[in-house]
């Protein structure tokens, strides 16, 4: 097994050659024997406490590696609830309505057909990344020397959708009226959940990519511009109230105005913090820092507390509980709910802009136009050997700006800012620019980019 494939946040590499099933077996050992480790005396009392979900996704090579995944579950004597073929959120829901110590998602998210991975997530379904736990069970799973051992656990099928249906519609509005819109499901797990959770509800779908078999039609990655050119033309041409697309395991989403404009994931945070804030008064809302400035000012001009955070799903749910937040939101499209478990779904957040939009007297280009205030760059990637060195060299270079280190280097000028931050995996480093004026971002995105090199 390639250590290579443990990450900051889950488990991924190529399949069979770096992921296969007795990597899968381990790595299933490793994870039961880890998170019922963390029970305490009361919990391990409870009903399913002991137990683990594991769910999979669409992919050609995800049945097999999760019945890998639970035969080695099953070799420590933990039984097994196999919630089938699902969308990454319902593995939160599973965990929280099963009552389960933990669970697993077989899926590689929003990476290439060739790939496959875990995301491993622990009592109340608490992400388990490498600072929480991952290396721990990359220590186990790598100490295996073989996969044999007794199945003493069993396994349950539970098919969960009517539950998580009713989970996810509870939070539409009543007397939502009927929009038209335009779905690309990236050949992913939207295909499947979006007709199973929406088939009754009162809105007309333009389904694009819902068809399951192992191949993408496009990358199912909605923060790539050319990935969302199917989804903006349906939106055009059916005449759509607006358009969205989902990555792969269906956790993420972008939208698409009526016009067939991209929307930021920040500023459909930002769209979001009236709604919420309504509903919610004087409640902490959770931004990324890479985020635009108009979501701080959205959330302090309807009498919210912002706070922004570290780049990260755990970092964003770890600030949700900690500040008992009523939302949170990350420029690459994940969308956290204290009603959802402090967990994202992308269901739920297209639940959430149905009733948004069904409310407004205007269409979406006009709900978001007051919020395009700012210019700002979108995420740059440069090739960078010594990122710490390079990082301390623009802190000295723009010293006279309001600096922090939450996350990388962010400096902060009155017109104007950036945040520069290291991959956690690679030599790269990336680079945010946002400034009051399009010139003036040109100007300094060209100023950095000079010291930081070519985008890669």
């Amino acid at each position: 097994m390639d250590p290579a494939i443990f990450k900051a946040y889950d488990i991924r590499g190529v399949y069979p050659d770096q992921i296969n099933e007795e990597g899968a077996w381990k790595i299933g050992y490793a994870t039961a024997q880890f998170l019922r480790s963390l029970l305490s005396g009361y919990q391990r009392g409870q009903a399913n406490s002991q137990s683990l979900c594991v769910g999979r996704d669409m992919r050609t090579h995800s049945k097999a590696l999760a019945n890998a995944l639970i035969e080695g579950m099953n070799a420590t004597g933990a039984n097994v609830i196999d919630i089938g073929m699902i969308d990454t959120p319902q593995m939160y829901f599973a965990i929280n309505h099963l009552g389960t110590c933990g669970g697993v998602q077989v899926t590689a998210s929003h990476n290439p057909a060739k790939y496959n991975g875990f995301k491993i997530s622990g009592l109340g379904a608490r992400p388990v990344g490498i600072d929480t736990g991952l290396q721990d069970v990359e220590h186990i799973a790598m100490a295996l020397l073989h996969t044999k051992g007794n199945a003493d656990g069993s396994v349950e099928k539970y098919d969960l959708t009517a539950d998580y249906k009713n989970h996810v519609l509870k939070f539409a509005a009543p007397n939502i009226r009927k929009l038209k819109v335009a779905i690309d499901a990236s050949n992913g797990m939207a295909g499947k959940m979006v007709p199973a959770v929406f088939g009754d509800f009162p809105v007309e779908i333009v389904p694009l990519n819902f068809e399951h078999d192992g191949t993408f039609k496009h990358e199912p990655n909605p923060l790539v511009e050319e990935n969302l050119a199917e989804v903006k033309l349906a939106v055009k041409e059916k005449s759509c109230d607006f358009g969205v697309c989902f990555d792969g395991d269906a956790d993420r989403l972008m939208m698409i105005d009526e016009i067939g404009n991209t929307i930021g994931c920040d500023l459909m945070t930002a769209l979001m913090v009236p709604y919420f804030l309504e509903v919610e008064p004087k409640s902490t809302i959770v931004y990324d820092l890479r985020s635009s400035l108009v979501v701080s000012e959205e959330i302090i001009e309807n009498g919210g507390t912002p706070r922004r955070e570290r780049v990260g799903h755990a970092f964003m749910k770890k600030a949700l509980r900690d500040s008992h937040a009523v939302f949170g939101g990350e420029l690459s499209g994940h969308f956290y709910y204290r009603n959802n478990y402090y967990a994202d779904s992308g269901l739920i957040t297209l639940v959430h802009v149905l009733n948004i939009v069904s409310n407004a007297k205007v269409p979406v280009s006009k709900l978001i136009k007051p919020l395009r205030r700012y210019h700002s760059s979108g995420e740059l990637n440069f090739q960078v050997d010594d990122k710490q060195g390079m990082m301390d060299k623009l802190a000295k270079k723009y010293g006279d700006g309001q600096i922090d280190h939450l996350d990388g280097v962010t400096i902060r000028y009155k017109d104007w800012w950036f945040n520069c931050r290291p991959s956690n995996t690679e030599p790269l480093l990336r680079l945010n620019v946002e400034a009051d004026k399009k010139k003036l971002l040109e100007e300094k995105l060209s100023e950095i980019a000079e010291q930081l090199g070519k985008p890669v």
